[in-house]
């Protein structure tokens, strides 16, 4: 396997209130993209974050009576513990308004972008939507308000500084067309190079630090103004990689990389795939290689969203019902890149159904079957069934559907592969022929059924294991102890029915 860095972030979410579902789902999808290749023995860079420096943040502490740097200090904190609660292993979590170092990459970026001579400076008036950080022409807007968000924007005057972005069209269209850098789904595709083809109008890259009152990393050169909030956010992509602060791990880390991945939500994909991109030329350096877009999830056909008023919280969720239950549900009744409605009703039917009656019921069926057959082991003697085959098969089918983002087929996978386990040990009735003392072709036939279900259990746990890490562990070690003569029952998967009050 190369050496090379397989760098992954998620987007990094605004901190003016505590964490929602909604984020949850992008955290647990990408977590799922880099278990899987740590898994194929990659050298992984998950990056991840906050962003810390938005008018949004200002606004926020202004309604609460707080300082901006208590408010913005407090809720990231939430969503670094919302990466622990769902149990996501970043490698670099970066707070733009607290990290040391993004002060540090927001400059040079800054100052490469100048001196390729793609900022400068002039009066502007703009239609702004403060939820959204964006300008918006009369023609986006859905009834005189922001398609995002439902309310009208404000009018701003003020003079900025705005990024040259009209001379990069051309560029742009190139490397998507020819899929160097490559979005997913098509149909994200497809939007990204419409908008490129209706022609590009430079972007503004700075707001008055007055208006910003005094929040934000100053322009180099001009205190006067403060960096406008996507190119700052957005540079905290080269921040942990090391963009401004150590030249030869940014080299490792972003510029030789395998493969530079964002995974975001669809509302944010023009500023991932335009602009980005756009700002990483200027400044001489690689764009991303992939662009991974997955839907909203809703409750009742509505985004979920702080501003909407329905945001579920997905610590409650851990507490009532598990990392893994919540995990599954996103992961296995969400389809990756599409909306989908929320339900706690569905999340226990999920848990219970798919993983306690079917994967926790297996395993401990199998246990059965070994106790009553001594305990001691079977020896594997080389020969497999079809049934076996199929197992072999499903490696390549989760390593097929997360490479392609399409995660809920990799966890389908899995369960249509334990349901046929289901159908095997059924079949095979190893239970009944325990009941032929004496008969050396039952007795072959049950050790038989044994190893090929201990098999089973092994590539579930290591196909699992992107998906839902501490199941796989613990399915892993049920054959590791049954291996040593432990065949004590185990509940892998306790029933949540009844736990949603």
């Amino acid at each position: 396997m190369t050496d090379q860095t397989f760098y992954l972030s998620t987007s990094i979410p605004y901190v003016n209130s505590s964490p929602h579902v909604g984020f949850a789902l992008e955290l647990v999808l990408a977590d799922a993209v880099a278990r899987h290749a740590r898994q194929a023995g990659r050298n992984v860079l998950f990056h991840g974050g906050t962003d810390d420096n938005s008018l949004k943040n200002v606004r926020a502490a202004e309604i609460a009576g707080v300082p901006v740097k208590e408010l913005v200090v407090a809720n990231a904190e939430r969503f670094r513990q919302l990466a622990t609660s769902l149990n996501v292993a970043f490698d670099e979590f970066v707070s733009t308004g607290s990290d040391e170092r993004h002060r540090k990459t927001v400059e040079k970026l800054w100052l490469a972008c100048a001196e390729a001579g793609d900022l400068y400076k002039r009066p502007y008036e703009g239609l702004y939507c403060v939820g959204c950080e964006q300008y918006y022409t009369e023609g986006e807007l859905v009834g005189g308000c922001c398609p995002e968000h439902g309310i009208a924007p404000e009018t701003v005057r003020e003079e900025n500084w705005f990024f040259r972005l009209s001379r990069y069209g051309e560029y742009l269209c190139g490397s998507i067309e020819s899929d160097a850098i490559r979005i997913v789904p098509a149909s994200r595709r497809n939007e990204v190079l419409s908008f490129l083809k209706s022609g590009l109008e430079d972007i503004c890259v700075s707001r008055s630090a007055e208006r910003a009152r005094g929040w934000g990393i100053p322009v180099p050169g001009d205190d006067g103004e403060v960096v406008y909030v996507w190119f700052d956010a957005l540079a905290n992509y080269i921040t942990g990689a090391g963009y401004g602060t150590d030249g030869d791990l940014f080299d490792g880390n972003w510029t030789d990389a395998v493969a530079r991945t964002h995974v975001i939500g669809k509302g944010i994909t023009r500023f991932h795939a335009v602009y980005w991109p756009a700002i990483l030329k200027s400044a001489g350096l690689a764009p991303p290689t992939r662009i991974l877009v997955h839907g909203y999830l809703t409750v009742d056909g509505r985004k979920i969203g702080k501003s909407n008023g329905n945001g579920v919280d997905p610590f409650d969720l851990v507490d009532r019902y598990g990392t893994e239950a919540l995990r599954w549900y996103l992961l296995r009744h969400v389809r990756s890149t599409e909306d989908a409605d929320f339900s706690e009703d569905r999340l226990v039917t999920a848990h219970d159904g798919e993983l306690a009656d079917q994967l926790g019921n297996l395993v401990s069926r199998t246990l059965a079957v070994l106790r009553k057959r001594g305990g001691s082991f079977p020896t594997h003697t080389g020969e497999h069934s079809e049934f076996w085959g199929d197992g072999q098969r499903l490696r390549e089918k989760v390593d097929a559907a997360i490479q392609a983002f399409a995660v809920h087929e990799a966890a389908e996978a899995v369960y249509s592969y334990t349901s046929a386990a289901n159908r095997y040990i059924v079949q095979a009735a190893p239970w009944s022929l325990l009941k032929q003392s004496g008969d050396r072709d039952a007795e072959t036939k049950v050790d038989a059924t044994l190893c090929e279900l201990f098999d089973a259990f092994g590539v579930i746990s290591d196909c699992l294991r992107p998906l839902l890490p501490a199941s796989a562990d613990r399915i892993q070690d049920v054959v590791d102890r049954a291996a040593r003569g432990d065949t004590a029952p185990v509940v892998l998967f306790p029933k949540l029915a009844g736990a949603t009050t």
